[in-house]
């Protein structure tokens, strides 16, 4: 459980990425420069664990982060595995929330390794990349890692829309973006009704069906990181200060996407006073169980 004190932070970012593991030393240069070009940042940094703490406690803000598992051998990739996160989170939890993530193709094997995640490393949700693992929510070979999430009252997020991954490479660096299609996290959001689902950034080209999915699903939640506010959709913005004002959720994407140009950029939105610690802190709190205040669930008192 997170020791996040909720009165004493200003902001909950629930979607942060680390891609780099405390046993690989940094050296300069060390980033992503194709993904940093892709979001106009130049060089994209690797941050670990501690490095993430550190920089959020600095902003007095809380974050939720991960990796996603990409099936990659062991030693072959250089960042963080979901075991790795999660040891380290339980030393920052005062700022961090470790989610951790399974590929849906390991199957009864992955189910076991998410339950272990959950029961001796306390991780509170587990995040899936549709795109980049190469399968549909609603694949029933995901089955047995919901069931695990369900049965511990965990979260389930969803990367949904385009992604910068591979962008601009030759054919997309392989990667299919049909796979991201929110429509397929609906079928998920009926088969395990007691589950709560982020659907991960604003869903481009079908923000209309996710705003559609989280108005009718009342465990199905939208997170807004990936984008500045400046490029969201009017009725993005729309549902945010009505509809969905208790079931949007401050995201920055980072390290892509700092909190402090997301927030620059959300200032100047035409977001309700009142909407805006909603977004920003409370509902999120709510949804993590981390103000009992706030325990109240979003389709309740309506």
């Amino acid at each position: 459980m997170a020791d996040i004190d909720v009165d004493r932070i200003d902001a909950i970012d629930v979607h942060t990425h680390v891609h780099r593991s405390v046993r690989t030393p940094a050296t300069p240069g060390d980033g992503n420069e194709q993904m940093g070009e892709y979001f106009g940042i130049g060089t994209m940094q690797r941050y670990t664990v501690p490095e993430l703490a550190a920089y959020y406690r600095e902003r007095n803000m809380a974050c939720v982060t991960f990796t996603v598992d990409d099936l990659k051998p062991d030693g072959e990739d250089p960042g963080p595995d979901s075991f790795e996160i999660a040891e380290l989170a339980a030393e920052h939890s005062d700022v961090v929330i470790p989610f951790a993530s399974v590929h849906p193709a390991r199957g009864q094997a992955g189910a076991r390794l998410a339950r272990r995640l959950v029961t001796e490393y306390g991780v509170r949700g587990f995040k899936f990349h549709p795109n980049t693992q190469g399968f549909y929510p609603n694949d029933h070979m995901a089955y047995p890692i919901y069931e695990v999430i369900a049965e511990h009252g965990l979260v389930a997020l969803f990367h949904t829309g385009q992604t910068g991954v591979g962008a601009g490479s030759r054919g997309g660096g392989g990667i299919r973006l049909k796979y991201s299609n929110p429509l397929h996290v609906d079928d998920v959001a009926v088969d395990f009704p007691d589950m709560d689902i982020i659907l991960a950034h604003p869903s481009f080209p079908w923000q209309d069906e996710a705003l559609s999915i989280a108005t009718h699903k009342p465990r199905v939640y939208i997170d807004l990181s990936g984008w500045s506010p400046k490029y969201f959709p009017p009725q993005l913005v729309q549902y945010a200060n009505s509809l969905l004002r208790n079931k949007v959720l401050f995201g920055s994407d980072f390290p892509v996407i700092t909190p402090e140009r997301w927030i620059r950029d959300f200032e100047r939105l035409e977001i309700k006073p009142e909407v805006r610690p909603l977004i920003m802190k409370d509902n999120a709190a709510r949804l993590f169980g981390l103000d009992d205040r706030k325990s109240k669930r979003p389709d309740e008192g309506h």
